[in-house]
């Protein structure tokens, strides 16, 4: 059974970091080309906001995290990571891994498989 489990969301203030993780189970890579994180903010739509292929290892960002996100994964490839610098309060937001082979890197419908997600909050 596939299982993503994020962790590491927290509350800090703004121009903080935090990093995320995402632990993947019964996954078998062949099944998906990208891993991405996607956020919810309350009232707001899920937004995309990192991508990374499973294969080539390129990476993508929405304009809004750009050059303050940096998404990775580890080398046997069972944990996704994101990376959060220069935290802004507009960042607060449920944030959830996914799995999948996107026709639109940031269409949630094109993601097969989610995890429950992990709260950030950032003050000012």
């Amino acid at each position: 059974q596939v299982q993503l489990v994020e962790s590491g969301g927290g509350s800090v203030q703004a121009g903080g970091s935090l990093t995320l993780s995402c632990a993947v189970s019964g996954f078998l890579y062949n099944l998906v080309d990208f891993m991405a994180w996607f956020r919810q903010a309350p009232g707001k739509e899920r937004e995309g906001v990192a991508a990374i292929s499973t294969r080539a290892i390129t990476t993508h960002y929405s304009d809004s995290v750009k050059g303050r996100f940096t998404i990775s994964q580890d080398n046997a490839r069972n944990t996704l990571y994101l990376q959060m610098n220069n935290l802004k309060p507009e960042d607060t937001a449920m944030y959830s891994c996914a799995a999948g082979r996107p026709t639109n890197l940031w269409t949630m419908g094109d993601y097969n498989y989610w995890g429950q997600g992990t709260q950030v909050t950032v003050s000012s």
